[in-house]
């Protein structure tokens, strides 16, 4: 099943499945399932990122090549972060670049979000799945000078500005993708691709990230994984390549489809 959440013309948050550009099917249900799919359609006036997150948990360098073009040792356990819920941005809408401190260095990271269903506590990995609603595809929009200078030695602070967790542009069922650890992930800007990878290249898969991160730990429902990037990020090239407003990005996830953001100035 392919979720959205959705406004109505009456500015009314709806669940469906869309059913062309400008319907929806509407769903009832939640993560827990299972969804009651009704009879009724409704005219899609804004898309909306497919869940409101109760918490944003990050892994970092979880990919191999990304770990390598980054001179970094390959982690023995998942590096977590965290990003602040309020940094959510909806599929079409622009990622601003902060003017706090207006950071010059600001970077791009596709990347495969797992969103939980149910409250999940020490999940060992063969059942991990099952408390999966679903996945969609992630833009970690990061501010690297407040990663690595400004941000006091943490990477919360340069993750978690206004817009840099956009996500979408659907939330896809687990039954529909299969197996989350073989599918292909890229992001464009202004139409060059500059990441190209497999969720193969991750280190520690879907299954093991979500015992990982329950261990002796309640994840709540709504909860968002984001899975960590593919190597290619902007800074990790020569000359870097970094953020700036006219751009547009493209994550595409094999499975789910094409989460597009323009880039802008901060609005005031």
């Amino acid at each position: 099943m392919r979720l959205i959440r959705f406004l109505d013309a009456q500015g009314q948050t709806h669940l469906g499945i869309p059913d062309g550009d400008r319907q929806a099917h509407l769903v009832s249900g939640d993560g827990s399932g299972p969804y009651t799919v009704s009879g009724r359609r409704v005219a899609i006036a804004k898309l909306l990122a497919p869940v409101e997150p109760a918490a944003i948990l990050c892994i970092g360098l979880n990919y191999r090549k990304h770990a390598a073009e980054t001179n970094a040792k390959i982690p023995d356990f998942p590096v977590l972060f965290l990003k602040n819920p309020a940094a959510v941005q909806n599929p079409g809408d622009p990622v601003e670049l902060p003017g706090h401190l207006a950071s010059q260095q600001v970077d791009y990271e596709c990347e495969l979000a797992i969103v939980i269903g149910r409250r999940a506590k020490n999940v060992p990995a063969a059942e991990a799945l099952n408390y999966v609603m679903g996945f969609t595809a992630a833009n970690d929009v990061s501010a690297r000078d407040w990663q690595r200078q400004w941000g006091g030695s943490q990477w919360c602070r340069g993750k978690s500005f206004d817009t840099f967790c956009p996500l979408g542009p659907v939330l896809v069922t687990p039954d529909e993708i299969g197996d989350p650890n073989k599918l292909n992930i890229q992001l464009r800007v202004n139409g060059q691709t500059l990441q190209r990878s497999n969720t193969s290249d991750m280190i520690f898969s879907v299954e093991k990230i979500i015992e990982f991160l329950s261990g002796s730990t309640t994840l709540l429902p709504g909860t968002v994984i984001l899975t960590g990037t593919p190597e290619g990020v902007g800074m990790a090239r020569q000359p870097p390549i970094w953020l700036k407003p006219g751009d547009h990005m493209e994550v595409e996830i094999e499975k789910i489809g094409i989460l597009a953001n323009p880039v802008i100035a901060e609005r005031c």
